[in-house]
């Protein structure tokens, strides 16, 4: 891992001690006195200094001093750590010479934030007073502010999502003294008790947006075509031209054996039916196989027979490893699935793809027993395995193939009875979840045949779309040609 730092936990204690800041105390002759703060996890030189070089030599007071107590992680903020947030900046184009933004676009931007971790940080404020009444002045001041959490901003970056934060203050405690008083110092210790959620964050990728370079367009009109994706590939169906008058039609003109100019307009009947007369293809007409992380070329029905390198030969545009897409189109989504790739260095037949999950078809959220998710634990098939290893509270399973138990068995497998020894019934493709006493029935495949369902196996990382009464793979699969492509 890479070396950073970037003081994000600095950021969120000067912000504290500033908000500390700036307080002030009335001394016996009516002046305004500031009270001074200091961050208090001091060194024993740094001690040593502040007092003279003495043990003798009173601390100075009234002030302030801040120290850390606690840093924990905060689980009940924890998110999906693999999310991605892409972000599109565009600048106003800066004049160097006459030091001023102009109205044109300038450079362009393209910024993915990582999930942070979340945190909470435990501050502790100590109010050192001579007196009551100078402890009573600065209390009041601070107390007030508090009802119960002050607002925080570690910085004013837009891009940074992290920014914004409270400050709630949990404990007081009045006096550090006990009665009767001791004579060993005449500083009296007040204690504010802070806590405020933080997060930290990985380092951003910042990526500069490039330029079109290709224009993909149809040679027909396609105000009045129509494309059409069977399956997963696109047929585009040429416009009916039985209207347009045969005056406007420019027949073919060739010379024949004789050496007479001929004109023919029968070839004209060919573009005239509404007919799949035009067709998307790709490179080579190659497939595509799409195996979760990992794409193969398909030639004459065989996959893995030609290498990358060889297909990639043929553009002009250069390849980069981690940087070129490849890109799907599917009938049943609006968008392309997209995943930068980088060609295998121990099988030159293979690329692995970093799909974008910007892309992907997102998962149902399915609500149950225990809470709404959108992701199953394991696929089993019941008769060949037992869940009685996988119970743990909140564990999502979907039955393959078979059943679990029967309404009209009275007595089924022990396997799937409830703790309180009840039998629990459940149909094919249903997903079943077990709350710690009994399984219920989260998706009920029987009553869901029109519904469109995604969810992705934890276990294994592949996600499944359900569809007309059958599960299958979301995306994966084979691509035919003119459904896929390479975006260098």
């Amino acid at each position: 891992m890479q070396h950073f730092y970037d003081g994000q936990i600095r950021r969120y204690l000067t912000q504290i001690i500033r908000m500390l800041s700036n307080f002030s105390y009335k001394d016996s002759e009516g002046k305004l006195v500031q009270v001074p703060v200091m961050y208090g996890d001091m060194t024993r030189q740094v001690a040593s200094i502040i007092n003279g070089n003495s043990e003798n030599k009173v601390p100075s007071a009234p002030r302030m001093a801040v120290y850390v107590t606690g840093l924990e992680m905060d689980t009940s903020r924890l998110a999906d750590s693999s999310y991605v947030n892409k972000l599109n900046i565009r600048e106003r184009a800066y004049d160097e010479d006459g030091k001023e933004y102009l109205n044109t676009q300038g450079k362009n931007y393209t910024v993915e934030r990582l999930m942070p971790t979340p945190y909470t940080l435990t501050v502790n404020a100590d109010i050192w007073s001579t007196n009551t009444d100078q402890k009573l002045q600065i209390l009041e001041q601070i107390l007030m502010l508090f009802n119960p959490s002050l607002e925080i901003q570690t910085t004013d970056n837009y891009v940074d999502w992290t920014s914004l934060s409270v400050v709630n203050l949990t404990t007081t405690t009045f006096s550090s003294r006990s009665i009767p008083m001791g004579t060993e110092t005449e500083i009296d210790v007040a204690t504010l008790g802070f806590t405020t959620p933080i997060y930290i964050s990985p380092p951003t990728k910042v990526k500069q947006l490039g330029v079109v370079t290709n224009i993909v367009t149809s040679i027909f009109d396609e105000t009045k075509g129509t494309i059409e994706l069977n399956l997963s590939m696109p047929e585009i169906k040429a416009w009916q031209d039985t209207s347009r008058p045969e005056a406007e039609i420019k027949p073919k003109v060739f010379i024949d054996e004789n050496g007479v100019e001929q004109r023919d307009y029968g070839y004209m009947d060919n573009i005239k039916q509404d007919t799949s007369a035009v067709v998307s293809t790709t490179y080579r007409n190659y497939d595509l196989l799409v195996l979760n992380t990992s794409i193969k070329l398909i030639e004459n029905g065989i996959a893995g027979k030609i290498t990358w390198d060889e297909y990639i030969q043929a553009f002009n545009d250069p390849y980069q490893a981690g940087i070129t897409q490849i890109r799907l189109k599917r009938s049943d989504l609006d968008n392309e699935i997209a995943g930068t790739v980088t060609i295998n260095p121990l099988d030159e037949f293979t690329m692995v793809v970093n799909w974008d999950p910007d892309t992907l078809p997102t998962d149902t959220i399915i609500t149950g027993p225990t809470g709404a998710n959108s992701k199953i634990n394991y696929i089993i098939d019941p008769l060949k395995t037992s869940p009685v290893d996988l119970k743990t509270t909140g564990i999502r399973i979907l039955l393959l193939d078979e059943s679990v138990g029967d309404p009209e068995n009275t007595d089924g497998a022990d396997a799937w009875k409830n703790a309180d020894g009840s039998d629990f019934v459940a149909s094919a493709n249903d997903i079943v979840e077990w709350d710690g006493s009994k399984w219920s029935i989260v998706f009920d495949a029987s009553e869901s045949q029109d519904q469109v369902i995604y969810t992705t196996n934890l276990n294994t990382g592949v996600q499944y779309k359900y569809q007309k009464g059958e599960w299958l793979l979301a995306f994966e699969g084979e691509y035919p040609h003119g459904t896929w492509r390479l975006k260098f």
